[in-house]
């Protein structure tokens, strides 16, 4: 605080009439202090590490007990002027540029379009990886959401939202809630560093205005010591991400489709539930208007409402993609990678499998038959040399 004092200043973060001050006449052990958001950083470090470990040596084995495969993929033929225009202008050629290329290149129309369609399976991510990062979220959440529940079962607050404003600012924090912040703050800080490397998705910048939504909402509630509303934000949160992971890692194997279904069922009833009906009417309610019968709106009042609001808008936006597969779903037409990821690129459908299978094999069927005639050919033309010698031969006898 003495560093920058102007970004402390107590009406910022502290209803009128609560001071800093007032704060101190808990333990330094029971109150919140904000240089113990830099505990975040090396967890957040620590978590990149730790799930690098889990996606080596422990991810793959529980794969292979839910029959994870590794789909093997055809390699597009090494063509420098073809990757160059893939990687610096675009994944998906127009008609105008395809035509472009084919003079270029010498190649046919049917040539560069299959050798896109498989440059960009190439980059696709494989099922181990798509596996391993949905069972190192599904051990976390669940952790997080376990360790969660029994830190907070037996807390007041959990049954009576007012106990969240009861005698603040002077509310002890336990130990296990201090951890409890750390842990998740930790985790959410991990997910940043490894955006660009992980798997995107068609809400990808939707997850990252949620990551940092998420940890300027457990930052601002930490350093005011609003944390018997943050513990119950967690904790909701965490509730049906559980399910959501484990429904994508029984997606990713084999024979599990009727788990897989199941959990995706409980998953949206739970979703629904808890961040369309409970999130709204529980937590922002307690933040927005219970809030207002112990102190007066504020600069930190507007600002963590404003951040609550911006998760509840998230949760309508995944709720509408939710509710669009549960169409699809009873009407028997839901995907695979469409219900568990949401990919920012779609996986190609069966029909483009096939003809990828299709110009494969037309490929190797073509070399094989120009190889076919071009042994045929130098037979004939052996035997044509053959014939001539015999007959020159005879010739030369009748002569003689």
């Amino acid at each position: 605080m003495d560093l920058l004092p102007d970004v402390w200043r107590q009406e910022y973060w502290l209803p009128p009439g609560v001071t800093w001050e007032d704060m101190e006449q808990l333990a330094d052990s029971d109150r919140p202090h904000p240089r113990d958001l830099f505990v975040a950083l090396p967890l957040a470090l620590g978590f990149v590490m730790l799930r690098c470990v889990f996606e080596r040596f422990f991810a793959p084995p529980i794969g292979r007990c839910l029959g994870v495969k590794k789909r093997l993929k055809v390699s597009a033929l090494p063509s420098p002027r073809l990757e160059s225009f893939y990687t610096q202008q675009s994944r998906q050629p127009s008609q105008s540029e395809i035509v472009s290329l084919m003079m270029l290149c010498g190649k046919t129309q049917r040539q560069i379009v299959t050798w896109f369609r498989l440059r960009r399976n190439q980059d696709r991510p494989c099922q181990t990886k798509k596996f391993g990062e949905a069972a190192w979220r599904f051990f976390f959440y669940l952790t997080a959401f376990t360790a969660g529940l029994i830190c907070l079962i037996d807390r007041p607050w959990f049954w009576d939202r007012r106990e969240c404003w009861r005698k603040y600012p002077v509310q002890p924090m336990k130990r296990a809630h201090y951890w409890y912040y750390m842990l998740e703050l930790g985790f959410y800080g991990s997910l940043l560093l490894r955006i660009s490397v992980d798997i995107k998705r068609k809400d990808f910048k939707e997850q990252v205005i949620h990551h940092l939504a998420t940890i300027f909402l457990l930052s601002f509630s930490y350093c005011a010591n609003y944390i018997r509303i943050g513990t119950l934000v967690m904790l909701l949160h965490d509730s049906s991400d559980i399910l959501l992971e484990s429904a994508k890692m029984f997606n990713y194997g084999t024979g599990w489709r009727k788990t897989c279904d199941t959990l995706f069922v409980v998953f949206t009833v739970v979703f629904l539930v808890t961040r369309l009906v409970i999130f709204p009417s529980r937590i922002i309610h307690t933040t927005l208007v219970l809030s207002m019968e112990v102190f007066q709106p504020f600069v930190g009042y507007y600002f963590f409402n404003i951040l609550l609001m911006v998760l509840q808008a998230l949760h309508v936006f995944w709720a509408g993609l939710i509710l669009r597969m549960v169409y699809k779903f009873l009407k028997g037409k839901l995907d695979k990678d469409e219900r568990s990821d949401e990919e920012s690129e779609v996986e190609e459908d069966k029909g483009e499998e096939s003809a990828d299978q299709e110009d494969y094999c037309w490929e190797r069927s073509k070399d094989a038959l120009n190889s076919k005639l071009s042994m045929l050919t130098n037979s004939c033309v052996l035997n044509n040399l053959t014939n001539h010698r015999a007959s020159v031969t005879d010739r030369m006898r009748k002569a003689q």
